[in-house]
């Protein structure tokens, strides 16, 4: 039996894929899932229940559990007696400003293969030297008791990801995606498929989203007795309300206050027009942020850890001058400036909270 399971977010993509396949299969053929973050508004909920009852479909709500990394995390805190010292290093120069090559213990220069070109090619692997002390690897006995105290289980799936990691997730390690969403996602469908079922992943994804989704398929196969397929490939963004619309399906409601994204609620991502609206419309999102980012601080090595990496700072700055422009308080401050942060945006505070703002004209509608 042909099982088709659609990834339902709350946003505008996923509603017409869900729409798309109830229409073409039938309710009783169709199932929905929901991977809640944690990190998702009271009305996405909302109007997950609205789509349910609009479309007579099951919307199966799924969540990541971490309890066992963060009790993992808290034996190896606990049992850390390391010894060795990390160095930064920097790169080794002759006296005619060449490189000097690294060479292993008997005296041999050691090669790396690299592309050059179109071709892969030999070359030495240059030399390179310590700089400074160097840090301990191993925890201290202080950050040992502050860790301990905070690798504590909240329930938070987004949280509880973030105590596990020491940290926030970042545009260069952004593992949001992949632990509080694919990864669930994959594992219910996998568990269909070796119940007997041949599932279709309905995917709402559009190649104009991003430049990692121009290349994305129509239709594929991703393992045995799965596939992925993607009706809107090529469509905009409206297209897709514009199919909703015709069909008697409302957007959500976030988008008519200013959001342009409603999954993860604020994402870690969000420019300083989101960023405004967002404390403009929901402070209470951002306030729960900077809790969080104390319970994380606690449980990082390091003792500090953002929600927001806006880089505000100098290069020359150090690590705790710069976790101290990123905390919550300091970007909203920042969201609100012009001119690369440096002058007060005098239209910035001008946002009504009840007035409809919406970023795809859908106040004309």
């Amino acid at each position: 039996m042909i099982l088709h399971v659609v990834s339902v977010s709350g946003g505008k993509d996923s509603a017409a894929t869900l729409l798309l396949a109830v229409r073409r299969f039938g309710a009783r053929r169709v199932i929905g899932i929901f991977c809640d973050t944690g990190n998702e508004h009271d009305e996405v909920h909302r109007y997950l229940d609205y789509l349910e009852e609009a479309l007579g479909v099951r919307i199966v709500r799924l969540r990541a559990n971490f309890d066992a990394e963060i009790a993992a995390k808290r034996r190896f805190v606990a049992r850390d007696v390391r010894t060795r010292r990390e160095y930064d290093t920097a790169p080794v120069f002759d006296a005619a400003d060449k490189p000097v090559p690294k060479r292993d213990c008997r005296g041999n220069i050691v090669m790396r293969t690299v592309t050059r070109n179109g071709e892969r090619v030999q070359e030495p692997v240059q030399k390179t030297r310590k700089v400074g002390g160097g840090r301990r690897v191993r925890w201290t006995n202080k950050a040992k008791r502050r860790a301990l105290a905070a690798l504590v289980p909240t329930g938070n799936p987004f949280l509880d990801l973030c105590i596990w990691k020491g940290h926030f997730p970042s545009r260069t390690a952004q593992f949001c995606t992949e632990e509080l969403k694919r990864n669930v996602a994959v594992a219910y469908q996998l568990d269909l498929v070796d119940a007997g079922y041949t599932v279709v992943s309905w995917q709402g994804v559009r190649r104009d989203e991003s430049v990692n989704r121009r290349d994305a398929k129509r239709f594929e196969l991703i393992g045995p007795g799965m596939y992925a397929y993607r009706p809107w490939v090529d469509a905009t963004a409206a297209d897709v309300f514009a199919y909703c619309h015709a069909h008697g399906i409302q957007p959500n409601p976030l988008y008519r206050q200013g959001q342009t994204r409603v999954g993860c609620m604020p994402c870690i991502n969000c420019d300083k027009e989101q960023i405004r609206q967002t404390n403009a419309r929901f402070p209470e999102s951002l306030q729960e942020k900077a809790e969080w980012e104390a319970r994380v601080s606690l449980a990082s090595k390091r003792g500090f850890s953002t929600f927001f990496n806006k880089e505000l700072h100098a290069g020359n700055w150090n690590d705790r001058r710069v976790h101290e422009a990123n905390r919550i308080e300091n970007v909203i401050r920042w969201a609100h400036t012009s001119r690369g942060g440096r002058q007060l945006d005098m239209l910035a505070g001008l946002i009504e909270p009840t007035a409809c703002s919406s970023a795809y004209g859908l106040c004309d509608q």
